[in-house]
């Protein structure tokens, strides 16, 4: 006698409703079309400071310091090298802090301590950047009597310490509970809990929150002014005045000579491709392991 097999009963799927694909064609092109408008203005820009400012870098430009007022020639060099030095500080400064306090608010924060470090975090996020030249100017300045490049990274460690502080919060609090518990089950300590699997686990999100402080403050000229002033020479002392791409652009764009207006061009696009490089750079580190990133 023949075994009986039962045949699997073949549901009829019902074909999508014009309705609805109309819809969904809809909401992908208006996602696409949102996405091309946020880009556009990017692209604008960078491809403008390409065509005013490409023809004025040289090696010259790179190399060499500042010409005097009516001399052809000439270059950025020290204000790069002084945005790196003032860049350099503010982030061995900020970074650390910012972390460290974004770590608090995530693991032990839940207070009215917390609260208030929030709120502070929230308000300093908004605070116009030339206010923070000018508190960085009364703090390290006067006492100090004179400018320099400690004074400069002192304000933009001011302005990226909130960005990262609330960037590494919220990441933080994306990890799962349960790799604590986990880890609190084995015995392991709270703090080499939060340090070895809870940051680890974050790092990608908490590096972002770095490099987009980081960018924020690249470009700012405001808090220089108060600060760290300006230089024509060469300097690598952190107690003296010192010359950064943001400033020298200032003062070349609000000048009178075209050549300085062009100089000022090829500034604001080498400033442009040093930030987009850092940080893009850092990002292929972490993408690749680099900072240890799970």
């Amino acid at each position: 006698m023949p075994e009986n097999t039962t045949m699997p009963t073949l549901h009829h799927v019902p074909p999508i409703a014009l309705r609805r694909r109309i819809v969904d064609h809809m909401m992908t092109a208006a996602s696409v079309l949102t996405v091309l408008i946020v880009l556009a203005p990017l692209f604008a820009i960078f491809a403008y400071l390409v065509y005013r400012g490409i023809g004025s870098i040289n090696w010259a430009f790179l190399t060499q310091t500042p010409k005097p007022v009516g001399e052809a020639g000439g270059g950025m060099a020290n204000a790069i090298v002084g945005s790196g030095l003032i860049l350099a500080i503010a982030s061995l400064i900020g970074v650390p802090l910012g972390i460290g306090a974004g770590i608090y608010l995530a693991e032990f924060g839940r207070n009215r301590f917390g609260d208030a470090i929030r709120f502070t975090a929230d308000v300093l996020n908004g605070v116009p950047s030339i206010v923070v030249g000018i508190v960085a100017y009364a703090i390290v300045v006067l006492s100090e009597r004179h400018f320099s490049a400690l004074a400069g990274g002192v304000a933009l460690a001011i302005m990226m310490i909130p960005t990262i502080t609330r960037t590494t919060e919220e990441m933080l609090l994306l990890v799962p509970r349960a790799l604590r518990e986990a880890a609190y089950g084995l015995g392991i300590p709270r703090w080499r809990t939060t340090l070895s699997i809870t940051l680890r686990t974050a790092t990608s999100g908490v590096i972002t929150g770095v490099m987009l402080a980081f960018a924020r403050v690249a470009g700012e000229t405001a808090p220089l002014l108060f600060t760290a002033f300006g230089n024509q020479f060469w300097n690598l002392r952190i107690n003296q005045p010192t010359a950064a791409l943001p400033l020298q652009i200032f003062s070349y764009a609000i000048s009178p000579y075209d050549e300085w207006h062009r100089q000022a061009w090829a500034g604001a696009l080498v400033l442009i491709v040093l930030i987009v490089s850092a940080v893009a750079a850092v990002r292929i580190a972490v993408r690749r392991g680099t900072f240890g990133a799970a």
